[in-house]
């Protein structure tokens, strides 16, 4: 018999959620096959089994947290059987709160669901609600049931989903205004939102932050970008640029590339930039390990990659870990600025804005009209001084400003 156990993925996780089991009890399995999600303190990832067999002996069901190490389950070989004593030393943690009111009751989704590709919350609101995923189909990557296409076919059914927040209207598109129920509605956090919202109110905390804002001029960006469609290789965004100076600037600057220990400051040996991908239950920040060793394009396709497996929940654990610098980009949003808190341990973190035309004043005192953007870095106080933060943000600037100097 193999046990099952809650993995430990990464030196700070103490304890770990199970999203779903994707086999029931009693399925054959094979080693490495994938058996469930769990939710960690980075992301949502796959639970591989730990060996061939039948799985058997679930001991928590979907929702419950348990601390890592802790036995869930059992592959048994052909002729095995569980021990007598299997689980009765185990204290099963109970569910992630959910909120008061009422409730759909829940209906269990046909079988043949579990070979359909979803989302671990698309997983979640169809078995709530009896919708059968294989009826759907994903608008994800490749396909996948996402949150929305469940909730296109419970409007379809005339059902209103009130458990999770509604789905934002894209930007620009013409939103009829709700009529107020009247009512309150209490909304439950997911393990990853319940998350991010201890993170981050930790780093506001005790983190003395102060904030830098830089103007870039992009025309020389974009002209560049324009050269580069033409060019086999695959599209550079803007933000594959503001990475690739982030992590020269990052090199020549390691004061910045550092964390507060405590009584001591630690200085990274490598850039490892982290970037900010929003999912649609929550946020998740891959690494690009040593960074500024990449070329702008191999940034560029390192970060489609990195972006594409955080939405289909395949990254492995040394692509969560590690960080020691952070960008977070809303530039598709259509925001004139804003202001990132500081992924711990990093010191600091880039927060780009939307790239806008804007009528501006050239060397000849002449109008023009010119595409340029807000950049804002957050510091971390104990680490960085506000000149230090200051020469960092027009580094990067000056880097931006100068695009040919990050294609070497």
């Amino acid at each position: 018999m193999t046990e099952v156990i809650m993995p430990k993925m990464g030196d700070g996780m103490e304890e770990g959620t199970l999203l779903e089991w994707l086999k029931k009890d009693g399925d054959k399995v094979k080693s490495g096959e994938v058996i469930g999600t769990i939710q960690t303190d980075k992301a949502t990832l796959e639970l591989a089994s730990p060996g061939s067999g039948r799985l058997g002996g679930l001991l928590i069901e979907a929702g419950m947290t348990v601390p890592v190490g802790r036995a869930i389950a059992a592959i048994l070989k052909e002729g095995e059987s569980l021990p007598a004593d299997w689980g009765s030393g185990t204290t099963v943690a109970e569910p992630v709160a959910e909120a008061a009111g009422p409730e759909p009751e829940a209906v269990a989704a046909p079988e043949d669901d579990s070979r359909v590709k979803a989302s671990p919350l698309a997983r979640k609101i169809a078995r709530e609600f009896g919708i059968a995923l294989s009826t759907i189909t994903g608008s994800g990557p490749g396909g996948r049931v996402v949150e929305k296409d469940v909730r296109a076919a419970l409007e379809q059914r005339g059902e209103a989903l009130v458990e999770s927040a509604p789905t934002q209207a894209p930007v620009g598109a013409a939103t009829p205004a709700a009529a107020p129920s009247g009512e309150d509605a209490l909304v439950p956090l997911n393990r990853l939102r319940q998350i991010t919202a201890q993170r981050t109110a930790q780093s506001k905390q005790q983190v003395p932050h102060f904030y830098v804002t830089v103007e870039v001029d992009l025309e020389n960006i974009v002209d560049l970008r324009e050269r580069f469609k033409k060019e086999e290789g695959g599209k550079v965004s803007v933000n594959d640029f503001v990475i690739r100076a982030c992590a020269l600037a990052l090199r020549q600057m390691p004061g910045v590339n550092s964390s507060f220990d405590g009584t001591t400051l630690r200085q990274y040996g490598d850039v490892n930039i982290g970037m900010a991908v929003a999912l649609e239950d929550g946020l998740t920040v891959p690494v690009l390990h040593q960074a500024d060793r990449l070329t702008l394009r191999q940034i560029a396709e390192a970060s489609r990659d990195l972006a594409a497996k955080a939405r289909e929940s395949k990254l492995g654990l040394d692509q969560l870990t590690g960080s020691t610098f952070s960008v977070s980009n809303m530039g598709m949003l259509n925001v004139d600025n804003f202001v990132a808190i500081i992924n711990q341990p990093n010191a600091a973190i880039l927060a780009v804005s939307s790239a806008q035309k804007v009528v501006a004043v050239n060397d000849d005192g002449d109008l023009e009209v010119r595409t340029r953007m807000n950049v804002t870095g957050s510091f971390d106080h104990r680490v960085v001084d506000g000149a230090v933060g200051a020469r960092f943000m027009n580094l990067v600037r000056d880097y931006l400003q100068n695009p040919t100097r990050l294609l070497s």
